[in-house]
């Protein structure tokens, strides 16, 4: 587990409008917690797809890729993980940096919040066979009973445009290595994690925030 410091600070301003200090790497520093505006924009983004509780007591936040193979089995821990502890509260930042196809369907999964099937939408994308691509992309949008027509004006919102953007912003300035990045609290893990490990990185996010 690493934990989310602040080495120097850049002034960041981030398309929702907010001017916020963004600390880079990840090192254990108990006493310099992340900064409170960078938590809100990680946690508190508008239009970022919420899973659980969305009132719990703690934030999970996964930065994540649908052309990423361990995101895709993050799905299922995720799902067990807040089945599991009923004030969890996840957010789900698409991060689309596996090129076009990647970014296709993060475009069309935060455009399916506007027609409340995001999780449904989410998870049929995670579990198509090989890369997803625009048509197999739209062949699960059919599938869950989305506005095809809808779905591809939502696409090009300013919400949409919004979160993606700022995903990668703060990526960057970050200095996140990949994908799936998982943080809660002041600490971040990366790459394939298992359930017990998630739970600690919230357990341990629980008692840095207490």
């Amino acid at each position: 587990m690493r934990k989310l410091q602040r080495r120097e600070f850049t002034t960041l301003g981030l398309v929702s409008g907010l001017t916020l200090s963004v600390g880079v790497p990840m090192a254990r520093a108990q006493d310099n917690p992340m900064p409170p505006e960078l938590r809100d924009a990680i946690e508190r983004q508008p239009f970022s797809p919420v899973l659980g509780n969305s009132k719990g007591d703690v934030t999970l936040t996964e930065f994540f890729d649908y052309n990423c193979p361990h995101c895709r089995t993050s799905v299922p821990v995720i799902r067990k993980l807040i089945g599991d502890d009923p004030h969890l509260r996840v957010v789900l930042r698409e991060w689309p940096v596996f090129g076009e196809s990647s970014e296709f369907c993060a475009r069309a999964s935060l455009a399916s919040v506007k027609q409340g099937k995001y999780w449904q939408f989410h998870s049929g994308l995670m579990a198509i066979r090989g890369r997803p691509e625009e048509a197999s992309a739209m062949r699960v949008a059919q599938e869950v009973g989305l506005d095809l027509a809808k779905l591809r004006r939502d696409m090009r919102s300013a919400d949409v445009e919004g979160h993606i953007a700022q995903s990668m912003a703060l990526g960057d300035h970050m200095g996140l290595m990949g994908t799936p990045t998982f943080i809660a609290g002041n600490d971040a893990l990366f790459g394939k994690k298992s359930g017990s490990e998630l739970k600690q990185l919230v357990a341990q996010a629980r008692k840095d925030l207490a």
